[in-house]
């Protein structure tokens, strides 16, 4: 049985905005702690995320699974690493005026990978902070 990492959230913009800073390479890099430059809304595009993280010199590789902009978003999450390979899927539904529910997740972890798990949850935790900051410029 796998296990997963699932959080929500609302975003104060649009689903416009959200999907971009999702998708953008540029501005996926900003909010992450991953950088990449590679990035397409395109399945079956690969690409690299290179963490950005002082003492983790980490690479993930992915591959997008699907497309439905601007309303869902997913790709595999793999480090070789690790023993287990992932999936992170975005869900984005515009529930106001410029508010819109981000739902995040992280799936196929192995049952005893708590370490991974913890791990997942904590950055994307973070990782979601910064992305509330950046939409809020």
């Amino acid at each position: 049985m796998s296990e997963s990492v699932a959080l929500n959230t609302e975003l104060n913009a649009t689903i416009t905005r959200v999907w971009e800073a999702l998708t953008d390479s540029t501005l996926l890099s900003e909010w992450m702690f991953f950088h990449t430059h590679d990035f397409q809304t395109v399945v079956g595009h690969t690409f690299h995320l290179h963490s950005k993280q002082p003492g983790w010199s980490a690479v993930i590789d992915c591959e997008v699974l699907e497309v439905d902009a601007p309303h869902r978003l997913s790709y595999s999450w793999v480090i070789d690493a690790y023993r287990h390979h992932t999936q992170v899927t975005w869900t984005l539904v515009e529930v106001g005026d410029h508010v819109t529910r981000l739902h995040l997740e992280q799936s196929g972890f192995v049952s005893d990978a708590t370490q991974e798990i913890g791990g997942a949850n904590y950055a994307w935790t973070r990782q979601l902070e910064q992305l509330q900051s950046l939409l809020a410029k």
